[in-house]
């Protein structure tokens, strides 16, 4: 049986490598300023050891990718609790993929921010009927998506991935990938109006997807 440890190693130095490449640095943690600039006044040490690994591009992948570590952590279930058939803990981490490597460490900041956000939900600390993030939210992020200064990108949507899988499985049970892209705010709005599935569609046809480009036009 595993422990919550074991669990731990295995997504980050197996599960991860074969799916995004051997070469990485991190993982860069949360920390108390992320959760305050969320309203959190108080938070679960624990919180503080989930970060974001940054991946290299590799021989199949041009992009730089940067994936979470940690919403999937058993923390609140014993090692004889665990169902694989059952979602474990948060049930998801998030991946962004950009062009090359951010100067400003961006995509890192953006993706702890947004898995801060989700650990706040699943604790309700914004409500006890709001839902955890999934596919299609669409997420306002303000100056966030991309280097300071760009003005562009201002929300992000979060899409499916096509070319990993999906969904893993941990011993403590599975969990998705949520992908977050970067879109604008005549893109949050034309999505809601049309589906976050059809946007995600319409970026990928114009190369908006799967890779976040921060200097790109609208499409809508």
């Amino acid at each position: 049986m595993s422990s919550m440890e074991e669990v731990w190693a295995y997504r980050e130095e197996t599960l991860y490598p074969q799916l995004f490449g051997e070469k990485r640095s991190g993982i860069y943690v949360l920390d108390f300023d992320v959760f305050s600039s969320l309203g959190a006044k108080d938070i679960d040490p624990c919180w503080l050891h989930l970060g974001v690994f940054e991946f290299e591009p590799t021989p199949v992948r041009n992009s730089w990718l940067y994936v979470t570590s940690g919403g999937s952590t058993p923390w609140e279930t014993e090692p004889g609790d665990y169902d694989p058939e059952d979602y474990s803990w948060l049930g998801s981490e998030l991946v962004i993929e950009v062009h090359s490597q951010p100067k400003d460490q961006w995509a890192i900041k953006l993706l702890r921010r947004l898995l801060a956000f989700n650990v706040l939900l699943a604790h309700g600390r914004f409500g006890e009927d709001k839902p955890l993030l999934d596919y299609g939210d669409r997420v306002p992020m303000g100056d966030a998506v991309g280097e300071k200064g760009a003005v562009g990108l201002r929300n992000v949507v979060l899409a499916e991935p096509k070319h990993y899988p999906a969904t893993a499985q941990l011993a403590s049970g599975k969990f998705d990938f949520l992908h977050v892209v970067g879109i604008t705010d005549s893109e949050k709005d034309w999505a809601r109006a049309h589906s976050s599935e059809a946007l995600v569609r319409l970026l990928e046809v114009h190369g908006g997807f799967p890779v976040t480009d921060p200097g790109r036009k609208a499409v809508a």
